[in-house]
Formats: structure tokens, sequence, C-alpha cells
């Protein structure tokens, strides 16, 4: 008789936030007060030994329980599932899930629902990387070439890159990928830094903190900015005199701009030798990006965590709208699209520097950057991962940073799984902080009252 197959038996779903704003920390143009969150999901199977899968996607706190709720409603795809089937073919769940043909009206490909199946995606591939015994990043750069294209959904992009053209820059990633991979090991991956740059931060915050990015080996730092003209020319001018001119200086101003306001706004910064502007408009707007970038050259043009799918990512390139790709892990539908972007990038030479930060996703988009190094695109030129230092602590296997690199994962799965006391705490509204808070709150307002 042969063995009953080991089966997915739930999915959990959890609303864990973290109070983020008290300190301002993540606060910039567009988002002045986020409470870091994330709509988090367990894959449970029915073998007690096997392990969980672990996946979530970001959120900055009020809507969290939406998000959390679009995971659930997926759960129909997951539960009963052969563990051994879908580890052996994620990509069978991606199609599935985006395929679903009443959940695409909600978008289609895009928005709350789409970021649930990342989740749910990123989960099954923390699982398959586990039970394979390696770190995703190794996963996925010692997979056959012929198996990653077969990952990929190639809809909408053939006029941009067809899977021949993938399957041939996937080939030619192999040549030198053992040495790459020692040296990745030895080494680490490049990164930049934003903790120095929230918009809500003092002077002297700032300079401190832009100080001790140097001090740990950081080549780059990052400036949020748009709120005020003035105030940035101020911020600008005091992180460059403390980092000096050999440092690389980027600014951000998520989303806030119209084409023209970004354009005179990005020049009038430019003296400060920035090396990109980040999220200059509506990450909707491929031709107002593409015009950006004309007028603002040599300043380059970074986007893509707000970037809704693969399509509109082949839309900047395909319009020359970008010099650099910054993918996120939890915005689009998980691995399988991003791989897809990945592919993109290398097709039209354009280098990819991860968005970051947030709860677990410097933890997550690093296995993407070090697949792409060792297995795709060859190359860590012009290539870093934002960084950002807060809630690693929550992670079982957080991130490691020396010398301004991300140290190279090593423990087997996607470094999704946050620590259970952490979960346990920060559920909202009943996890020990929130519970306390919350009843804080209503008794301030009692005693505002009487």
């Amino acid at each position: 008789m042969s063995a009953t197959p080991v089966r997915i038996t739930a999915v959990d779903t959890y609303d864990i936030r973290f109070p983020t704003s008290r300190e301002l920390d993540g606060s910039d143009a567009m988002n002045p007060d986020p409470d870091y969150s994330a709509a988090y999901v367990v894959l449970r199977t029915d073998a007690e030994s096997d392990p969980e899968g672990h996946g979530f996607t970001f959120t900055i706190g009020r809507g969290n329980e939406v998000q959390v709720a679009a995971i659930h409603a997926l759960r129909h795809h997951v539960v009963g599932r052969s563990v051994d089937e879908v580890c052996a073919d994620p990509g069978s769940l991606f199609r599935d899930l985006i395929g679903d043909s009443q959940l695409r009206w909600l978008g289609p490909e895009k928005g709350v629902m789409h970021m649930a199946i990342g989740a749910v995606v990123n989960a099954v591939w923390d699982l398959a990387a586990k039970r394979a015994g390696k770190p995703l990043w190794r996963l996925l750069a010692e997979a056959d070439p012929e198996w990653l294209v077969g990952q990929v959904d190639f809809r909408y992009l053939t006029d941009a890159l067809t899977p021949d053209e993938a399957l041939e820059l996937l080939r030619k990633g192999r040549d030198g990928a053992a040495d790459r991979t020692t040296n990745l090991l030895a080494t680490g991956f490049p990164a930049y830094t934003t903790s120095p740059g929230w918009l809500g931060y003092s002077d002297e915050k700032l300079t401190r903190l832009a100080a001790q990015a140097v001090a740990d080996g950081f080549r780059q730092i990052k400036l949020k900015v748009g709120a005020d003209l003035d105030d940035d020319v101020r911020r600008c001018r005091v992180a460059r005199s403390v980092v000096g001119p050999d440092i690389r200086m980027a600014i951000d101003a998520n989303q806030r701009w119209d084409v023209s306001e970004a354009i005179r706004w990005t020049k009038a910064l430019a003296d400060f030798d920035v090396y990109w502007i980040e999220e200059p408009t509506s990450p909707d707007d491929i031709l107002g990006h593409a015009a950006i970038r004309r007028a603002v050259a040599p300043v380059k043009v970074a986007t893509g965590e707000h970037v809704q799918n693969r399509v509109i990512f082949k839309q900047l390139l395909q319009a020359g709208a970008v010099d650099v790709v910054q993918i996120d892990a939890a915005r689009v539908a998980g691995v399988n699209e991003n791989l897809a972007i990945l592919l993109l990038a290398a097709k039209f030479g354009v280098p990819v520097c991860p968005h970051a930060g947030g709860v677990g996703l410097c933890e997550l988009v690093q296995h993407l950057s070090m697949f792409d190094y060792v297995a795709l695109s060859g190359t860590t030129e012009d290539r870093v991962i934002e960084y950002v230092d807060h809630l690693h602590d929550h992670f079982l296997d957080p991130v490691v940073i020396r010398e301004g690199h991300y140290t190279a994962p090593t423990t087997p799965g996607f470094s999704a799984a946050m620590r259970p006391e952490s979960i346990a705490r920060y559920t909202f509204p009943d996890g020990a902080f929130w519970a306390a808070d919350l009843a804080g709150h209503d008794e301030n307002k009692k005693g505002q009252a009487a």
C-alpha cells in the first residue's frame, strides 16, 4: 500500500501590528504615522514532523484586518492540497490563485487580493525550502533553469520577454554560480540604510544616525523628502555634510508629486549629489516616470515598492522610465511573480535594488537579491538592498548586517517565521500589548469625560 500523502490542513491568519508611529519610525511625506503591520499566515500540515509554511504581506496599520480577511478567503484553494505536489511545483498554486475566475474581478492581479495571494504563495515557498533543507535563495539558485521558467507566468509579457529568452538568461546565469555562492557566503550582499532619513526625525537624530551608518560600513543612505522643499534642502545639506562626498545619498518622495513638481523638486535637491529619486510620482504613471527620468538625469529614477504587478514593471522597462527596479517581496503575488520581474530586469539590463524595511521585508527580499546575484544577473554592481534597523528581533531567523552587507542566510526557509511570543503579544486587538494599550485609552477617555 502506498503511504497516505501529507496534506495542508490549516491556513491560520493573524493581524499583527507594531506601534512604530509612537517614535515616527517609518514616517514619510505620504505616511506620517505608520504602525508597521503584517497580515500573517501559517500553513500547517497533518504530519507532526513536517515544518510549517510562514508568509505575510506588509501594511501600515488601519486596514490590516481587511488584508487578513483576504488571505483567509483563499483557504479553500489551499487546504487539502498535497504537500509533496505543491512544494514540487509552487507555480501550480500560484496559477490557481491568480486564475480564480471570481476573485479576479477584485483585481485583476492588483490590490488587496493580489497581495493576499503573495502571502500564501510565499508561505508555500517557505515550506518548500524548509523541506528541501535550504535557504530560499539557495533553493532558487540551484534549481534547474527549465523548472524555474515553469514557475513564471508569461501572460502579458511575451512582447518583452519570452520563455525561451528567460531560459537563456538562466542558463547563462549558471556560469560561475558556484564561485559567486562562495563569495556571497564570505562577504554578503551590499546594503543601504534608510534608518537615518525618516521625515519625522530631528536634525540631531538625522546627524547621529547618518554618522553611525557610515561607521557601520554602509556606502549609501536614503532620506525621505516631499513635505516641504526648504526642509528637504536643509536636511540634505545636513546629511551630506555628515557622510561626506563618497557616500551615495538617495531621496524618496513616496509618490508625493505630480510630474512637473517632481522635476522641479528633484532639480532643487540635485546639488547635494543625489544618487536616485525614488517614487517621484504615482506608481501607475509609466509615462510620467519616463518624463521625470529624461528631465532630472543624471539623477536616477527608482520605483517599484507600490508597483502592483509584473505588467507595470514590463511597461516601465519598455518605456525607459526607470534606472533602478525596486522589487518588493510582499507587494506582488509572491516569489513566482518576482521571478518574472527579476527576469525582465535582467533582459533590459536594469539593476534591481529591492525595497525593504517594514515588518520582515528585509528578511524576505534578501533571498531574491541573492538568487539574482548567484544565478541570474551575476553581479552586485550598482545593486543594494534597503535595510531598516527595526523589528528584526521578532523573527526566528533575522537578518544579520556586517560591514554594510546582508549576511547570506543559512537556515532553511524564507526567513519569514515570527517568534510565537511576538505573535501573541502584538496580534490586534487582543494580544497582550494592544489589549493593555486599548484599555489605557479607554481609561484616559473616562478620565477626560469626568
